[in-house]
């Protein structure tokens, strides 16, 4: 444990009870995943998620791990050469970007809402690549809100045609776009959590400015309920935060295909045998033998 090299995919800071200030790094190499909490390191402090870190001694007790911020030298970013560089995604190009939206522009067949698509679609594509979708669930990185809007969009891509139901996939894209927007309300670049989140929160944020744009763009009410509500119930139960769960084919679409986007995100950062309450499982990994076979 003590003596490696590690790339931090993840980051959150907190305060003790005595007002200690500490930082929980998730951490990556090439033989395992795992969560340290760094006592008395500041929010401002290196590292960052994206660079390098070497530990010189790690604490475990009962499984769980920490260390002084001492018993840490922090690294730049790695480069494209290094072994780590991979571990941490990176956002989306712009031309996969703009693929996924003309592939999904050509299942639509309302003009005034495939005009908002593609208005919003490459307005989003620069801020949501700079963006965190989380500090410590899922995506948490940056550019984390790109990767999870297309990983939506393009499992949308492949599902859509093969749905045998009358769902209007315009409202599916668009919800997609908008449901997580105001996740730049709540977080600063850095994941740092913002007083929005507290305040309004991020669904409410994407519904309200979504509504509006559909007003302004001449959507008539009925359609313009059915867009926001799928914005509005996209976390499927009250329990985990929509003001309204799903009512409609295209909200449940967009609620089973954000939830499957995210928790797959969740198992892939997290360690062998750690307890994730959002799946309330542990994850267990793949065994060497398994590894690039076909099961």
């Amino acid at each position: 444990m003590n003596n490696k090299e590690y790339l931090v995919i993840g980051r959150s800071n907190g305060t003790t009870k005595t007002g200690s200030h500490y930082a929980s790094l998730k951490v990556a190499n090439l033989n395992e995943t795992i969560n340290v909490s760094v006592w008395d390191m500041a929010p401002t402090a290196e590292p960052q998620v994206g660079q390098l870190v070497f530990f010189y001694n790690i604490k475990d007790n009962a499984g769980k791990k920490s260390c002084d911020f001492r018993d840490l030298k922090c690294g730049g970013e790695p480069l494209f050469d290094h072994e780590l560089y991979n571990l941490l995604p990176r956002p989306i190009r712009r031309d996969v970007w703009d693929d996924t939206i003309r592939k999904l522009l050509g299942y639509c067949s309302d003009k005034a809402l495939m005009a908002v698509i593609e208005e919003f679609a490459g307005r989003f594509y620069e801020p949501f690549s700079t963006y965190p979708a989380a500090t410590s669930m899922h995506h948490a990185f940056p550019g984390g809100l790109l990767n999870h809007t297309h990983q939506m969009l393009h499992i949308l891509e492949g599902l859509y045609p093969c749905l045998p139901y009358r769902v209007k996939v315009e409202h599916c894209i668009l919800a997609i776009l908008f449901h997580d927007c105001g996740k730049m309300n709540e977080y600063n670049k850095t994941g740092e959590t913002q007083t929005d989140m507290y305040l309004l929160g991020h669904i409410y944020i994407g519904a309200h400015w979504l509504h509006n744009i559909l007003k302004e763009k001449g959507i008539c009410d009925d359609e313009t309920k059915r867009i926001v509500h799928c914005v509005l119930s996209h976390h499927g139960t009250r329990e985990f935060g929509s003001p309204v769960v799903p009512c409609t084919q295209e909200a449940i679409v967009v609620t089973h295909i954000d939830n499957l986007s995210a928790k797959t995100d969740m198992w892939e950062g997290a360690g062998n045998m750690e307890y994730m309450n959002a799946l309330g499982t542990k994850k267990v990994a793949p065994s060497n033998s398994l590894q690039g076979e076909n099961i």
